[in-house]
């Protein structure tokens, strides 16, 4: 089942499960792909930013993405970030996870681009080497990569560049990026690629409303991006605003720069989807009072969902 265009819904960033001698934790693996299924995904993506891939090892993250495939079955594609410094080790993992049925491969620029010609020759130079039958999605972050991508520059890539079937889309704030892609569908009959929406679905309501397809992010509770998107669908937006509202003050603190992975994580333990919070090293430490946070935040989101209900 390879990405295309038509791709919609919830791709679920997957974190990855250590045990708490931070050993590669396999077993919570398996309960990890059940309940992001459980809770809605139609996709998952590993291997991203909120994945700690820079810290395993290529025999670690080949164990990894192939314990998720395994788990996900013909069902739920799933994407895996290749994203690297130089196209040798892009092109050997990519190959790697595509052999193993990965349904599509995510990249994002290097820090060292800067001009819309480079990285029209990043993007070009990725298909030609990963292969035109293999579907990427562009992964446009400027806050984590400082790279800029213009709307126009992801045009030109998107006619010219058959592979590229995604956007997952990251850029703060960047709505108007959306209107401007979705405007050269209508006018110019540029094709039509999907756009998935970034940032921990902070303003998911928002690029729905923009044209959008669903979420490719994370957050401890990613039945609210299934949920809001389910209501978008069926033309209810008050409802899903009003979903999105409940667990936003809980998002916007699982978005803290620095502490995101190590909140999340604690709220994925805390709900039976891991055995261990624990990140590996180089990682903040949650403090008594972070965990008090949480606790007060998950209780009044309980309590709206409830009136919501």
């Amino acid at each position: 089942m390879l990405l295309d265009e038509t791709a919609r819904g919830v791709f679920v960033i997957s974190v990855t499960p250590f045990t708490e001698d931070g050993s590669l934790d396999l077993d919570s693996t398996d309960r990890l792909v059940d309940f992001y299924r459980e809770k809605g995904a139609t996709g998952l993506t590993v291997l991203g930013m909120m994945g700690e891939a820079p810290k395993l090892t290529a025999d670690e993250s080949a164990a990894f993405v192939q314990r998720v495939l395994d788990r996900a079955g013909s069902d739920l594609p799933v994407v895996v970030g290749v994203s690297a410094p130089g196209f040798a080790a892009m092109k050997e993992l990519s190959d790697r996870v595509m052999q193993m049925g990965a349904a599509g491969v995510m990249v994002a620029p290097p820090s060292a681009l800067r001009t819309d010609q480079q990285l029209y020759g990043y993007f070009t130079g990725v298909a030609d080497v990963i292969g035109a039958d293999v579907p990427f999605v562009l992964q446009d972050f400027p806050l984590a990569t400082s790279v800029q991508m213009s709307a126009d520059l992801i045009i030109r890539i998107i006619r010219d560049v058959p592979s590229c079937v995604m956007l997952k889309h990251e850029d703060w704030p960047g709505l108007a990026k959306i209107d401007a892609l979705r405007a050269a569908g209508r006018k110019d009959g540029l094709r039509r690629i999907s756009i998935l929406a970034g940032n921990g679905g902070m303003f998911l309501p928002e690029e729905l409303r923009r044209g959008s397809d669903g979420a490719m992010t994370g957050f401890g509770y990613p039945e609210m991006m299934a949920d809001v998107q389910a209501a978008h669908d069926r033309g209810d937006t008050d409802r899903a605003q009003d979903l999105f509202d409940a667990y936003l003050p809980l998002a916007r603190y699982e978005q803290q720069p620095g502490l995101g992975l190590a909140l999340r994580k604690a709220i994925l333990a805390r709900r039976g989807a891991i055995a261990s919070a624990h990140a590996r090293r180089p990682a903040p430490k949650l403090s008594p009072a972070d965990m008090a946070d949480i606790e007060f935040l998950i209780t009044r989101q309980e309590r709206r969902l409830k009136e919501l209900n």
